[in-house]
Order: structure tokens, then C-alpha cells, then sequence
């Protein structure tokens, strides 16, 4: 179940890690040094056979927690109901076909 808007996404904090190996529903976040002194922010999002790009939020300053959580958030509630339906349809198929 994805979290409620208020309360923190876990995160696991790897270093050096191919995004091949980041498991289907993961978020990748990265940052690097913006051109304006802030930081240039992106996150990719894991599907089972790609990486997606989700979002770029360039030359963000001081906490950007309020900018890049609602985004994230927003697509870890729509990965789980993809996978839900998902999951909803093989079991329906599997019936079917008994």
C-alpha cells in the first residue's frame, strides 16, 4: 500500500547501482549540482522491462522535499494499482480458463 501523503517514502540509499538491477516498482533518484547553486533532481521509475523517466526538476535550493515527494508519492500509488489490476487479470485468466 503506498504510504499517505504526510508520511515519509522509505528509501534505501545504494551507491554505484546499475538501474538494471533496481527492481520493477523502484524509484531511482539522482541529483547533481545545478548551474544556478541548487540542485538538478531526477527520477526514473523501474517498469519490469525499461526505466521510465518520471520527472527533472532542475536548480532546486534548500529542501526539496516538498517539491519531489508529491511526485513520487503520486506514482507509487499508481504502481501499486497497476500491479493490483495486474494481479486482478491473471487471477480472472487463470479462473477462466479452469
Amino acid at each position: 500500500m503506498p504510504p499517505h501523503p504526510a508520511q515519509p517514502i522509505h528509501t534505501v540509499w545504494i551507491s554505484n547501482l546499475k538501474p538494471e538491477r533496481l527492481h520493477p516498482g523502484s524509484i531511482l533518484l539522482s541529483w547533481e549540482p545545478g548551474l544556478g547553486g541548487g540542485m538538478d533532481v531526477t527520477a526514473r521509475l523501474r517498469l519490469a522491462s525499461a526505466e521510465v523517466l518520471l520527472a527533472r526538476w532542475p536548480d532546486l535550493h534548500g529542501d526539496w522535499t516538498t517539491v519531489v515527494h508529491p511526485t513520487l508519492h503520486e506514482v507509487i500509488g499508481l504502481h501499486t494499482a497497476l500491479s493490483v489490476a495486474t494481479d486482478a487479470l491473471h487471477l480472472a485468466n487463470h479462473l477462466a480458463s479452469r
